[in-house]
């Protein structure tokens, strides 16, 4: 098994990973976190006694992209001895459709047996930091179940990692620098090749 820590700022969230029976959501998960994807993210969903929403760098529930081919999405990972029996487990969200699995994930605040074989589960809140999340799963939200303070991931702690043959790429962070510095770069002027000057004589040849 793995095991993972999300640092909020309502306190530490730590997961208990399942790579056995979800290796492709597992995998995704702890190398997001090891190229800090994660971090001063928000959770931007909440429903009472439902779940709560994060990992969209986002912030808008429309973003993120997972770790495969490109940020491509990854294919759904159902285990029989897998289901939304209890609170507290940690699952990958999608758009609705089969197979869309990037970044974003959920916690579950109580059983939510509709939710069946149609998100992966690939983890569940170890010990008392349930409590972080209960506390989380209880802030005030809008009208389309956002909170009105989000609370934000701050930073994540690989404990065990499962795979010891992630390679982390460019962090999110990294990515980011290296644009505005593109950005930055093409915004000065070329720079105009100096032309060298040269003093012609004239030589005359006596008969």
């Amino acid at each position: 098994s793995g095991k993972v820590i999300l640092h909020t700022t309502y306190g530490d969230i730590s997961i208990e990973l399942w790579p056995k029976e979800a290796p492709k959501a597992c995998r995704n998960f702890v190398q997001l976190c090891m190229e800090g994807y994660y971090n001063d993210t928000i959770f931007h969903r909440i429903v009472a006694n439902f779940i709560v929403q994060g990992g969209d760098p986002e912030g808008t529930g429309m973003g993120g992209e997972s770790v495969y081919e490109g940020g491509r999405p990854f294919a759904d990972e159902f285990h029989s001895r897998l289901r939304f029996v209890r609170r507290g487990l940690v699952a990958m969200a999608n758009s609705g459709v089969p197979n869309d699995n990037r970044s974003q994930f959920f916690i579950t605040l109580d059983a939510t047996m509709e939710l069946q074989n149609k998100h992966t589960i690939f983890g569940k809140i170890a010990g008392d930091t349930i409590f972080n999340v209960l506390k989380i799963g209880g802030l005030e939200v809008d009208a389309d179940e956002r909170p009105l303070y989000p609370p934000k991931v701050t930073s994540c702690t690989i404990v065990v990692n499962p795979f010891d043959d992630i390679i982390p790429r460019m962090s999110r962070q990294e990515k980011e620098a290296l644009r505005l510095k593109e950005l930055e770069a093409q915004k000065k002027p070329e720079k105009q090749k100096k032309l060298k000057k040269y003093d012609f004589i004239i030589i005359h040849a006596r008969g």
